[in-house]
This record gives C-alpha cells, sequence and structure tokens, in this order.
C-alpha cells in the first residue's frame, strides 16, 4: 500500500475507476471497512457492477449499483495486481494439537497487522508478549473465525505443529584437555605415570591400632594427608574422598589451562561447566566415627557436619563449590564401575550440549575397619608383604584377591570446538563409552563375560569404530580368580585372534573402588598421549586360562595400527562399563 492518507469523500458509483479504496457508506469508511476496486463492468444504462477484494487479499464479491449512488473513496489508489487472491480456509475437519499457530488478519483494514494465536493447553491463546489478559478462543470459535472470514473480510490460516520424525540430535565431538589423580602412588598425574613406568606399587601396611586383630591389614593408601594440602577451613568440611576430589581436579583444571579459583577467573559461563563423579560409599569413615563419638561421649559429641560429610555426594559438591561450578554437580554410584560411568555420563551431557566443559572421574576413602573386616569375611582380600612386592596380582598364575585402596581421578573434558577455540593442548578424544548389566549375582561376576562383552562392543560403537581399531586395553583386572577370567574371556571374544596388549592397574594401586575407573582413565589417557602402555605389577606368570597379551615386566610402545584405547570397570552387582578414548592426531 502506497504511504499516502486516508481521506475518505464522496462520489457517484460512475465515477469510481479501478484501484479505488471503496466503501460502500461512510459507516463503512469510520469502520476500516475498506475495498479494492479491481473490476468495473456497465451491465445496464443505470447500474454499474463494481468487484471489490479486500485491500490486504480475500476473495472477490460484487455489487450492483446504480451510476448516481453516492459511494464513499479514500483518496488514495492502490495496484490492483498487487492484490493477493487469497481462498478461505476450510477448518471443520482440522484436527487441532497444543502447539499449533492460528494468524488471523482483518484483510479490509488497509493499516491492519496480522494477529497470531497459539493453541496451549486446548485453547488458542494470543502471541503477545505484552499481556497476558486477552481471553483465550475455543476450538468451535476459531472454526466459526474460518467459516466467517470472507463475509467479515478476514483471512484465516491454521499453521500445524510440525509432525516430526524422532531422531537423535547431532552430537559434538568431546575431547580430553585436562587430567589431575591422587593416588597410592602419590600426589598428581606425574608421580601416577613415573609409578606405573617404574614398576613401583603404593600398597602399604595399616599401622593404626584400629586396625590391630584384622585377619588382613594391607591397602592402597595415600601417602599424604590430603588436609594438610587444603587450607584448614575448607578441609575441616570436607570428608577424605572430597578432600581427594578437590585436590584432583584443581591439577586438571590448571592442566587444562585455567585458571586457579575456577569458573569465574577463568572467564568462563559457570553454568555451562558441569561435576560428574562416581563414588560408592565416598568417606565410610565419617559415620564410622560419628557413631563412635555418639557411644563415647553422647549426642553432644556428635559434630553437625556428620551428615553432610558423610553423604557420597560430597566429593561432587566440593568441587562445584571450589571452583564455583553451577551447571551440575552428579554424583554416581554403580559399585567399582562408579568412576567410569561418571565419565561417560559427562561425555554425553557434552555431546548433546548440556555442558560445554566437565570435571569427570571419581573419588573413594572406604579403608575402614569394617569394610576392611568385611571383605576379609568375603575371602576376596589379597594377603602378603608389601615390602616383598605388591600383594595384588592381576591376572597372575598365583592371584588370590584384591586389595582395597583410595584416591581419586579427574579428567577435564570439553566439546572439541569449545577446546579449539581457546588453543586448549587437546590429550585425545573422549570418543564413546558403553553400559550393561550381567544380571547374574550379587557380588560374583558371570563367568561367561558376556555381559562384560556387551559393555565392551556398546563402547567401540559408540565411539563410531571397529574391533580392529582398538590397540590397548586397561583391564579392570582385580586379581580375583573369577573376575579375571571373566573379563579375560569377555575380551578374548570380542577381540579376536589379535594382539592387544593389555595392562592392569591394580597390582600398582590396589582397587580405588569408586575411584579405580577415574584413575585408571587417567592412566588410558597417558598411554594415548605418551604413545607407551605401562606394565602390570605383580603379574609373574600369567594364568593359563587368562590368553591375553598382558604387558609385563616393562612398559612397551602402543602400536600404531588403529587408534581406540579402551579402559574397563566392573563392579558388584553386574555393572560394567567400559569407556573409549580416541587418538587425536
Amino acid at each position: 500500500m502506497p504511504e499516502v492518507p486516508i481521506r475518505p469523500h464522496e462520489v457517484t458509483a460512475a465515477e469510481v475507476v479501478p484501484g479505488d479504496l471503496f466503501a460502500l457508506t461512510s459507516e463503512d469508511a469510520a469502520e476500516r471497512r475498506w475495498h479494492v476496486v479491481t473490476h468495473t463492468l456497465p451491465v445496464s444504462p443505470e447500474v454499474i457492477r463494481v468487484t471489490l477484494r479486500p485491500p490486504l487479499g480475500g476473495v472477490d464479491h460484487e455489487e450492483d449499483l446504480r451510476r448516481e449512488r453516492t459511494v464513499t473513496v479514500a483518496g488514495r489508489r492502490v495496484d490492483v495486481d498487487a492484490v493477493p487472491l487469497v481462498e478461505p480456509e476450510s477448518l471443520e475437519g482440522a484436527d487441532f494439537r497444543d502447539g499449533d499457530r492460528l494468524t488471523v488478519l482483518r484483510a479490509v483494514d488497509p493499516l491492519a497487522t496480522e494477529v497470531t494465536y497459539v493453541r496451549r493447553w486446548g485453547a488458542w491463546h494470543r502471541d503477545t508478549t505484552e499481556s497476558a489478559d486477552a481471553e483465550a478462543a475455543s476450538d468451535a470459535e476459531v472454526r466459526r473465525w474460518a467459516h466467517d472470514a470472507a463475509r467479515d473480510g478476514t483471512v484465516v490460516r491454521h499453521e500445524p505443529r510440525p509432525a516430526r520424525e524422532a531422531r537423535a540430535a547431532g552430537p559434538r565431538r568431546v575431547v580430553v584437555t585436562g587430567l589431575g589423580a591422587v593416588t597410592p602412588l602419590g600426589v598428581g598425574t606425574g608421580e601416577l605415570w613415573d609409578g606405573l613406568l617404574e614398576g613401583r606399587h603404593g600398597i602399604r601396611e595399616l599401622t593404626d591400632p584400629e586396625f590391630d586383630g584384622l585377619p588382613v591389614r594391607t591397602a592402597g593408601t595415600v601417602p599424604v594427608d590430603p588436609a594438610s594440602l587444603l587450607p584448614r577451613q575448607a578441609a575441616r568440611r570436607m570428608n577424605r574422598a572430597a578432600q581427594f576430589a578437590v585436590l584432583a581436579a584443581r591439577e586438571a583444571w590448571a592442566d587444562a589451562g585455567y585458571a586457579a579459583g575456577g569458573t569465574r577467573e577463568s572467564g568462563l559461563d559457570p553454568e555451562r561447566v558441569g561435576v560428574s563423579l562416581g563414588a560408592i560409599l565416598g568417606d565410610a569413615s565419617v559415620l564410622v566415627g560419628g557413631d563412635r563419638k555418639l557411644r563415647e561421649r553422647g549426642a553432644r559429641g556428635v559434630s553437625p557436619l556428620t551428615t553432610p560429610m558423610t553423604v557420597p555426594s560430597q566429593a561432587a559438591s566440593q568441587v562445584s563449590l571450589d571452583l564455583h561450578i553451577t551447571g551440575e554437580a552428579r554424583t554416581v554410584t554403580s559399585a567399582c564401575a562408579s568412576g567410569t560411568e561418571a565419565i561417560g555420563q559427562a561425555v554425553d551431557r557434552i555431546r548433546y550440549g548440556r555442558v560445554d566443559v566437565a570435571l569427570a572421574g571419581g573419588a573413594e576413602a572406604v579403608i575402614t575397619p569394617a569394610i576392611m573386616a568385611s571383605f576379609a569375611a568375603m575371602r576376596a582380600l589379597a594377603e602378603g608383604d608389601p615390602s616383598s612386592g605388591s600383594p595384588s596380582r592381576p591376572f597372575a598364575k598365583d592371584r588370590d584377591g584384591f586389595v582395597n585402596g583410595e584416591g581419586a581421578g579427574v579428567l577435564v573434558l570439553e566439546s572439541e570446538e569449545h577446546a579449539r577455540a581457546r588453543g586448549a593442548r587437546i590429550y585425545c578424544e573422549a570418543a564413546g563409552w558403553g553400559l550393561s548389566a550381567d544380571a547374574y549375582h550379587v557380588a560374583a561376576p558371570d563367568p561367561s563375560g558376556d555381559g562384560i562383552a556387551l559393555a565392551l562392543r556398546r563402547a567401540v560403537r559408540d565411539a563410531g569404530g571397529e574391533v580392529a581399531d582398538v590397540v590397548h586395553v586397561n583391564a579392570h583386572a582385580t586379581a580375583t580368580v573369577d573376575g579375571d577370567l571373566a573379563e579375560a574371556r569377555a575380551l578374548r571374544g570380542v577381540l579376536g585372534v589379535q594382539d592387544v596388549p593389555v595392562t592392569a592397574l591394580k597390582g600398582h594401586l590396589g582397587h580405588l573402588q569408586g575411584a579405580a575407573g577415574g584413575v585408571e582413565a587417567v592412566a588410558a589417557v597417558l598411554t594415548l598421549h605418551h604413545g607407551t602402555v605401562p606394565p602390570t605389577v605383580g603379574c609373574g606368570e600369567v594364568d593359563d586360562g587368562v590368553e591375553l597379551d598382558v604387558v609385563r615386566d616393562a612398559p612397551r610402545p602402543l602400536p600404531d595400527t588403529g587408534d581406540l584405547v579402551l579402559s574397563n570397570s566392573f563392579g558388584f552387582g553386574g555393572h560394567n562399563a567400559v569407556l573409549a578414548l580416541r587418538r587425536v592426531s
């Protein structure tokens, strides 16, 4: 429409020509009910027929007017060819759904604007951010609007909510940019990696009097008091597992190139960063200590921090507090598979855009007399003098059980575009992961290894790879007879006859429970990064039933014929989790 003011004035019907903006009466003009004259035709010497169309589009109708009849025109000419012919839409049989949209245009008013309605909760609401006071319309009213559109000079259009096929969103690639660890080999990934390559172990005798009388008194303990490495006030409010987690997270954060202090100091949106940590119990000693104080001193002797320091989620919450991470702080509890599953869940959170950065891994501190006694009663603990070599002997013919341990391992995961945009050093790709359940026994593994094999295949498939791409496996291998054989059977069944180098770290560290997957994932990342496979400590002679290429005695170069490394974790109750890491060129 040309930007010319509408100035109504009266003329006779005989003076009307195509292009006039026309109203039959002055009342119609006052109500802005205008039509464009698209055609005129003499019907007789006294009568002229005019064809009219709403100026913003619509259907035509005709009026027979006596030539001397007075009508109103707007003093404005319209390009007839530019006025669309719009056929009315019938909505009598339309199937309305919430999410549908409806547009209504009063086409007879040259100055009108289109009004949109959205169907929500079974009624049609005007789509406006200015006010929610407008009365909703029913389905029956909407159908009536469409039915009367031609008569009222309106155009009504129904836009059904798009019906899309369900399909997965395009996932983002996830990479590892930072590593942190607190283990029986020491504090830091440097101590861990050096100890692995040198074949050292961190298993020690428990000398505290509270362990007196236990049938087994050896464990993989962290050689440094973690509280001494943290501010005193902060350390008092953390259980031992949370202290491990915070130290490992700080190291991983700095290793990834972020500023000390956390998200704000690093210029990150804290809502786009998450924490995902695995734990079985977290720190069992807090609850044990609280019970002891209750018995010795009464109710007043129990600290008010006992409850918040007992929950397994304390490690994740303390990491989020320490680094000011508000995106999420999740805790995964799936027995000894907890750390690996926590990493896998973080991979998915980044893949599908929930967060851009995540600290993921596991933390555990469960070396207490009751737990040690329980494991001993199950006849699951290894016996032996740590001073003469590791009592934990994964895959070995003379293995006789696992060694309880503690610590934390944390990875910084990022979407690849986020990492490359800031010029981060990338260790490898966190390419995929797999889960399964044995559904076999409350504690013992399925001897067939079928559940483990399913998790292995799922991890390779999730990584978009093939079994032939696997160049190394960091095995769970707790040094229990049944567990090692089930894992070996699964690996042989999935990998086939190819000799993939396999290593197990529990001879170095003991079994770190919920933290095992996090620490072993750190080691697997370092294996890819350095191109070196660490040896398996304690395995003097491989069990005849294992039939794997177990790396022993000395480190071995990582094969260059593929690009996937698998890190396995399996837990009581049949929890199986496998992480797939890919070499980045």
